[in-house]
């Protein structure tokens, strides 16, 4: 008799276990279903990018986008509070378009594609026309020395590493010399620097992105552009041909004073632990040459569609649910440390920070950053995202942003898409909303609103 007990204990709480994981699956297929037949993240990523724009920190439009962004945020249902939280942020204007071209002798030129770098000086009004220095490295820069580079232009042809699939490997094996490229060469008397384009294909559209000067004086600043990869490989072989061929470069780019931003903050207060918080969230600003497209108004989006999904299910969160949109992700991450900051101010806790800024491309699944124990358990969820295809569970390190709150969060996660394509666009004019594919925006916004449920509903104890 007491056998038969035991016996029919164990299968009422297996049948009762199944019955459990039904539910759960059947809440996140209905998320998945919702997002592709009722989605709003492709209309409103139409908007942000065709009615808004690229939103460059300390811009108009980049003011526009907070107050659209907070006017949408009100309209979702279930969001208790809509707030700004104010940030000072950098402000550089690119000016008229850039303009280079390479002198192979006296009277004849090639023109070129260029675009200044972030936070880069003007030229002087009629530009710089000099010899230029090809290197690979801030260590071949080193070994020429002054003797090499003084008044000439220095051309930094480093590609992507193409043999790597992890394309974020690649881009940032030569984003460090982006960087600080222009202050290492000014150092040895250089006019101005080039840098080939970030990008895996060759094409005629330059990347622009961050550079910093460090703590060189005004005085001795020099201007710093990127050169498209087709004009590099161009420049490139005419080098080796004629090594004292010229090259002329004019940008009137500008850096302006801080001016007041904001990051958009919307909240659902939780109805068991109002005091553990879910976080949701992408960078709002974005380069000016785009629409900022898949960098980042598809994370924009995603977040807000998330949100939004969880409350068409009729999904009420135990805890508190967050959506953050940073400003100033691209030249000087204000927006993070702001918030950040605030956290640490307020003890605020939080179960997961989740972040989507690997642009509107399939989703793979998540990478992960925490302790053994929370990943552990973390990856039993993987079942539930294999019937989609996105079951990418791995530990790594979490994007810029997100580092900040690591010492306030249990789990720091981000949106893992495809990423084979993504830096065809990355920070270029063609990042543009003809470039999304709407299914996969939708079913990123999907995976994102499914892990924040699994969180809210399963939890890591």
């Amino acid at each position: 008799m007491r056998e038969r007990l035991l016996i029919l204990s164990l299968i009422f709480f297996q049948f009762i276990g199944a019955q459990k994981i039904s539910s759960v699956e059947d809440k996140i297929r209905d998320i998945y279903v919702k997002s592709l037949t009722e989605g709003k993240s492709y209309s409103w990523l139409e908007h942000l990018s065709k009615n808004i724009g690229g939103r460059l920190s300390g811009s108009l439009n980049a003011q526009r986008a907070i107050d659209w962004i907070k006017d949408e945020l009100n309209n979702i249902p279930a969001l208790d509070s809509v707030w700004l939280q104010p940030v000072m942020v950098p402000k550089w204007v690119r000016g008229t378009f850039e303009y280079a071209n390479i002198e192979s002798s006296p009277g004849n030129t090639i023109n070129v594609n260029v675009c200044s770098l972030g936070g880069s000086i003007a030229t002087p009004t009629g530009g710089i026309r000099a010899n230029i220095v090809e290197v690979e490295s801030i260590e071949e820069l080193e070994s020429l020395g002054e003797k090499n580079i003084n008044g000439k232009i220095v051309f930094f042809n480093r590609p992507m590493q193409s043999g790597l699939v992890n394309t974020f490997k690649a881009y940032d094996g030569g984003l460090g010399q982006q960087y600080i490229g222009a202050a290492q060469a000014a150092k040895y008397g250089a006019l101005a620097v080039l840098f080939r384009s970030m990008n895996l294909r060759l094409d005629d559209h330059p990347h622009t992105g961050e550079m910093s000067y460090g703590s060189l004086p005004i005085s001795k600043r020099i201007p710093a552009a990127s050169i498209s990869t087709n004009d590099s490989e161009l420049l490139s072989s005419m080098i080796s041909l004629n090594p004292h061929l010229r090259f002329f470069l004019r940008q009137d780019c500008k850096n302006y004073p801080e001016v007041k931003s904001y990051n958009v903050i919307g909240q659902i207060k939780g109805t068991e632990f109002p005091d553990k918080i879910i976080f949701i969230g992408a960078h709002l600003d974005s380069w000016d040459l785009g629409e900022g497209a898949h960098d980042n108004g598809a994370g924009v989006v995603q977040s807000m569609e998330a949100t939004r999904l969880l409350n068409i299910i009729n999904y009420k969160p135990k805890n508190t649910l967050r959506v953050v949109l940073f400003m100033n992700e691209e030249n000087g991450g204000r927006g993070a440390k702001v918030y950040s900051e605030s956290v640490s101010k307020k003890r605020e806790k939080h179960l997961m920070v989740l972040e989507s800024d690997s642009g509107a491309f399939t989703p793979r699944g998540f990478v992960f950053d925490t302790s053994d124990k929370y990943f552990e358990r973390i990856l039993k969820w993987k079942p539930f995202f294999e019937p989609y295809y996105i079951h990418l569970f791995r530990r790594g390190e979490i994007g810029a942003n997100l580092r900040l709150l690591k010492k306030d969060a249990l789990v720091l996660s981000g949106l893992k898409t495809d990423s084979q394509r993504y830096f065809i666009h990355h920070h270029s004019e063609i990042d543009t909303f003809e470039a999304i594919n709407k299914r996969e925006l939708e079913l990123g916004a999907a995976t994102m609103a499914a892990l924040i449920f699994l969180t809210d509903h399963i939890g890591f104890e």
